[in-house]
């Protein structure tokens, strides 16, 4: 491992070959031999492994993308949006000297990741010239690829930017950023979260606030008329008019469309005249479950920009995964957690249940029920009592189970809650708060498999 890193210092600065070379969006390069490259919009991919001694490298050069006049911002938020999302890391990363070539200003850093149960070292280099950034990333669990990766680190050249090639894409005379409005007190100690890639969230009264540069979104909270069985027009006209309209004038070009899936999305989207600021804005809406978001841009055009979506190509045959970059931000609605804001009693309830029939005859075989309840009561000095109880098996059949557990809490950081006991031992659970009309939702899961995304939701009775 001590070679690896070694490795990642030597290469730590982006070089120039005169090899054969590719060319792949600014950068051009020599790939290793006998590698493996797949190639795609966004970026490259290139791979080579060893199964017979379980070693591998895989590097990825990303297509540039709008960045920053700070290089080291722009690495700071490539770490968080792609080291991080592939890999857990154990550390910060491990800065190197930057290094400046060809009008391109290099940040880089390393640091040891594991990844189901295999390790290995994690390196981001990210260059970074007129706003504008590109960025490399290369996982590798061995030293036997080090002359390789140098060889083709060393190939690499980018193309050399021109003087002010780039320049903001709002201009702030005419379109100003959107700002955050200030977080409703709500009783809760944390009203505002700032996120790694940039986004901020405040909690409001019908909504979660969230913003970027110039973007505002708005993640409305469920309310009456706006979710009903109808087809996808009525539905969303309906929501439109409630949640939408009533901050708006002068509605043009207004479409309404949908995607056909199991999973149905359904959208709008208008250019209209805020209300209150007077500014044209370019607002589109989308259902993401039983909840609607809201999207506020200064243009049409500011909208593909950020999001690369062009609705007016959407059709009800369209792959629903082009909206995940609208619809993974209403992961936004969520806030930390404080000791005093668990005082008082959060209950949780479940209830399943399946009709059974035999394979052979068809016959009816019986409903199988699954009901389980937990309970947690906060009180003075960090005590707490848990209580759970569930009923499963065939209905009129059912076996009950309960069980039972009191002790002190604490919060390990804003994130995270310790249980001195629940059953039979102490627990740690990652913990937030989801924001509804006029309350909150904690939601817990063990901490133990933060990757199973199994989070049990708790009401606080009023």
């Amino acid at each position: 491992m001590k070679k690896i890193i070694l490795l990642l210092c030597i290469c730590a600065s982006v070089a120039t070959s005169f090899a054969q070379k590719q060319i792949f969006d600014l950068a051009t390069f020599t790939p290793p031999k006998d590698w493996k490259k797949q190639p795609g919009e966004s970026a490259i991919q290139l791979s080579k492994e060893d199964a017979a001694k379980s070693t591998y490298c895989l590097i990825t050069l990303y297509k540039s993308i709008p960045g920053k006049t700070d290089a080291k911002e722009n690495f700071d938020m490539a770490w968080a949006s792609l080291v991080k999302e592939i890999v857990i890391v154990s550390t910060a990363p491990e800065m190197q000297t930057p290094a400046t070539e060809n009008g391109w200003e290099t940040q880089s850093g390393y640091a040891p990741f594991e990844s189901d149960g295999n390790k290995g070292i994690a390196m981001l280099v990210t260059a970074s010239a007129s706003n504008k950034m590109i960025n490399m990333v290369i996982l590798t669990n061995t030293d036997i690829y080090q002359k390789d990766i140098s060889t083709f680190i060393e190939s690499i050249s980018l193309k050399k930017p021109a003087p002010n090639a780039v320049q903001p894409i709002i201009n702030p005379v005419t379109k100003p950023p959107a700002t955050s409005l200030p977080a409703k007190k709500d009783g809760f100690a944390f009203n505002t979260t700032n996120f790694d890639d940039g986004w901020t969230s405040t909690v409001q009264e019908n909504w979660v606030d969230i913003t970027k540069g110039n973007i505002k979104v708005l993640l409305h909270y469920p309310k009456d008329g706006t979710v009903f069985p109808a087809d996808p027009d009525p539905m969303t006209n309906a929501a439109w008019n409630i949640l939408v309209a009533p901050r708006y004038s002068n509605l043009k070009n207004y479409i309404v469309k949908y995607v056909s899936d199991y999973d149905r999305i359904q959208l709008a989207a208008g250019n209209l005249t805020d209300n209150k600021s007077g500014k044209e804005v370019y607002v589109v809406f989308i259902r993401k479950n039983n909840s609607w978001i809201e999207f506020i841009s200064p243009d049409k055009k500011s909208f593909v920009q950020s999001f690369g979506i062009e609705l007016d190509n959407v059709s009800w045959k369209s792959d629903k995964a082009i909206f995940e970059p609208l619809l993974k931000l209403s992961n936004c609605n969520k806030f930390a957690v404080a000791a005093s804001d668990l005082s008082g009693k959060w209950t949780s309830d479940f209830t399943g249940l399946q009709q059974l029939y035999y394979v052979n005859t068809g016959n009816y075989a019986g409903l199988n029920m699954n009901q389980s309840s937990q309970t947690f009561q906060f009180g003075t000095g960090n005590t707490y009592q848990w209580d759970f109880l569930a009923v499963n098996g065939l209905a009129g059949n059912g076996k009950l189970s309960t069980a039972k557990s009191s002790g002190v809490f604490k919060m390990l950081n804003n994130w995270q809650v310790y249980f001195s006991k629940i059953e039979s031992g102490s627990k740690t659970y990652d913990a937030y708060f989801t924001c509804i009309k006029g309350g909150r939702i904690l939601w817990m899961n063990d901490a133990k498999s933060p990757g199973s995304g199994i989070y049990t939701g708790f009401g606080k009775a009023k």
